[in-house]
């Protein structure tokens, strides 16, 4: 009777912790008539708060963008261009690496066609498309667009729309909406708090930028004598005070208008596109080598002295106008130190749309202007300011070297659009240690440049950056033999976006014998994407089977095994006491005529690999969630009778534990 009592509350316990089968987007649809013969099919979704819904413009190697296909287009009607939609927002996937473009709250995907057959009466159309929130799931909805047969038939009709179609869902880390029905095992961000940390990201850098600035020959010998000539030259201390903090607001008023013009000039949705776009990374790498080059010492990037002279006329003049004058006059004299890091900060920034131009130049600007304002309101701390010397050509060229770097990711970037594979994550490693080590070198005296001053010794800061650089070079070296590099994970293409995805030097796993039907997986496990082949596997060597139910667009899935599978312990389990079976649950490859089927659990067809193992996780563990993990033996049974299957949970030693019970239930 015990028995009994356990085995029902070991079920219920899993069904109830189990059952996550959702449909967070509600669709509707219409036919918009624009001639006898040319439509407009507008499919309208509607998102539970909080999800995202992929843009059919996101980058590769990120989320599962929207799909649009048409069933019974041939001989019936013609597409014209691509399906348009709604404005997306923009935010960077960390685990990814790229920019994910998403909907939320709600959209529209518009296709207009043109009829070729007359007889046409109905448009089949399928969007698939994937919704994220603590986890994303793949769905598929059809649509039957009715076609007006004659030029008197409405110009609005009505559609049907099936959503019975099969999901899976992956957890990811972007949002956190209140969904009672989520587990949370993990800090999300809301959306909303993802685009304000990125703005906030941006001001803080460009506030950085703004102090680099002031640290350079042409800005930092202005500030005691700006501040001078407003303390000296002003009737009494209080009208020198109020001078120098309106010069300060000035100079922040000059920059931020700046970053409007870049905003009106191109408008978000434009910046939003050319972040990806190809054109956009190629001038912008040229661009900011000039900048890097310039500020190495080759060129100084100056504007004309006509400006200036000008400027200085109006700054004559005194009074409000005249301050403002100055402010802008201290802008164009200072244009050869300031114009490569304003470029790049406007680069970077417009890269990320919306109103990120407009953060940038304010935290540029604010930097740049607090240290005229607080010594004119603080006199006494001008003492303290160390001596102009060639220690500022040291921080010119240092800047010169991180733009040359940060140059290369533009390059990156549109190597990874069109999948060249020219600038694979090894070269562009190359690129940085070399251009790293040089600063480094530099640093610590052995290089000189145009505009240094002679050196007799180094000084101990100096000596302290250049260690820094070095083992900030040295860091990098693993990264060729396979090393993740999570600090600049960011920065850097994908490792599978590589000459050797997996390693080499001992890492590949190359001469090691794979069974039949395995393959190398993440961290060089060997891994089965077939169950049957690995069940198969699993009875020969008589070891317990750990299934891994995953995707490739699973964000935490990639947290788990780059941040869980790692550890040396977990890493033992998996390597030498299971056989692991990992089931793409997003895997789009279309499965044989013969082996296609209809679900007896959902009713859905069964089309595709992927569509194969959700309904293996949906028919047996009634969820439809990943990363899901089940440690069973070789009849299928389940190994771990306290918690039968787990997910996402970066606690290593929770996830050791209950891979070391299910093990030890099977022997």
């Amino acid at each position: 009777m015990k028995k009994l009592f356990f085995v029902l509350l070991a079920f219920l316990a899993f069904a109830t912790g189990n059952s996550q089968i959702k449909k967070p987007v509600k669709w509707t649809s219409k036919t918009e008539k624009i001639s006898d013969t040319e439509f407009n099919l507008i499919m309208s979704a509607t998102i539970e708060d909080g999800w995202h819904v992929y843009s059919q413009f996101t980058p590769d190697d990120g989320p599962l963008p929207i799909s649009l296909t048409f069933k019974n287009q041939k001989g019936n009607f013609e597409l014209v261009g691509k399906a348009k939609e709604s404005p997306y927002k923009k935010h960077f996937n960390t685990d990814f690496g790229v920019d994910e473009y998403y909907f939320e709250n709600k959209f529209t995907l518009t296709q207009k066609v043109k009829i070729t057959n007359p007889k046409t009466s109905k448009i089949v159309a399928n969007v698939d498309f994937q919704v994220c929130l603590t986890q994303c799931i793949n769905d598929n909805v059809d649509f039957n667009f009715d076609i007006p047969v004659s030029a008197k038939a409405a110009a609005i009709v009505p559609t049907t729309v099936d959503t019975s179609r099969v999901e899976t869902t992956f957890p990811v880390d972007t949002v956190k909406p209140e969904v009672k029905e989520v587990k949370k095992t993990a800090a999300i961000s809301e959306p909303i708090k993802a685009a304000k940390k990125g703005l906030w990201t941006i001001f803080f850098l460009a506030f950085l930028g703004g102090f680099a600035a002031l640290l350079t020959p042409c800005v930092f010998p202005m500030i005691p004598m700006t501040v001078s000539f407003f303390t000296k030259q002003s009737k009494n201390p209080a009208q020198g005070k109020r001078n120098a903090i309106l010069f300060g607001i000035s100079i922040i008023a000059i920059y931020v208008i700046l970053g409007l013009a870049i905003n009106a000039i191109f408008g978000a949705d434009a910046l939003n596109a050319l972040s990806t776009n190809v054109w956009f990374n190629v001038i912008f790498f040229l661009l900011l080598v000039v900048f890097a080059v310039s500020f190495l010492g080759a060129f100084e990037i100056m504007l004309p002295n006509s400006w200036a002279n000008k400027v200085d006329r109006q700054a004559d003049k005194g009074g409000v106008i005249g301050i403002l004058f100055m402010a802008l006059a201290l802008a164009i004299v200072s244009f050869s130190c300031t114009g490569p890091i304003v470029g790049t900060l406007l680069v970077e920034s417009a890269s990320k749309g919306g109103i990120a131009p407009v953060i940038g130049m304010l935290g540029f600007s604010t930097a740049l202007a607090l240290p005229f304002m607080l010594f004119a309101l603080f006199p006494s701390w001008m003492q303290s300011l160390p001596k102009s010397g060639g220690w500022l050509n040291t921080v010119k060229v240092s800047l010169g070297f991180l733009e040359l770097a940060f140059a290369f990711k533009f390059l990156s970037n549109a190597d990874l659009v069109l999948q060249l594979h020219y600038f694979e994550r090894e070269t562009f490693l190359s690129i940085w240690i070399a251009i790293f080590g040089t600063w480094a070198i530099y640093l610590l005296g052995k290089i000189t440049l145009p505009h240094d001053s002679p050196l007799a010794h180094i000084s101990v800061g100096r000596l302290g950056l250049a260690l820094l650089v070095l083992a900030f070079t040295f860091y990098m070296i693993p990264g060729l033999f396979g090393a993740p590099l999570k600090l600049i994970s960011a920065f850097t293409p994908p490792q599978t976006y590589s000459e050797s995805p997996r390693g080499f030097m001992g890492t590949s796993n190359g001469d090691q014998k794979l069974p039949d039907g395995a393959e190398f997986g993440p961290n060089g496990l060997v891994i089965f994407t077939d169950y049957e082949k690995g069940l198969a596997y699993a009875k020969e060597v008589k070891k317990p089977i750990l299934l891994d139910f995953t995707g490739h667009a699973c964000s935490n899935c990639r947290k788990m095994e780059n941040n869980v599978w790692t550890d040396e312990n977990v890493s033992k389990i998996l390597k030498n006491d299971v056989v692991l079976i990992s089931l793409f649950a997003d895997d789009k490859r279309p499965l044989p005529k013969e082996e296609q089927f209809i679900s007896k659990s959902t009713g859905s067809e069964i089309e595709t690999i992927g569509d194969k193992w959700t309904d293996l996780m949906i028919t047996k563990f009634k969820t439809n969630t990943q990363p899901l993990y089940v440690v069973e033996d070789l009849e299928g049974n389940n190994l771990n009778p306290n918690k039968p299957t787990t997910s996402y949970d970066p606690d290593v030693k929770l996830y050791e534990n209950w891979l070391k019970e299910g093990v030890a239930n099977f022997k």
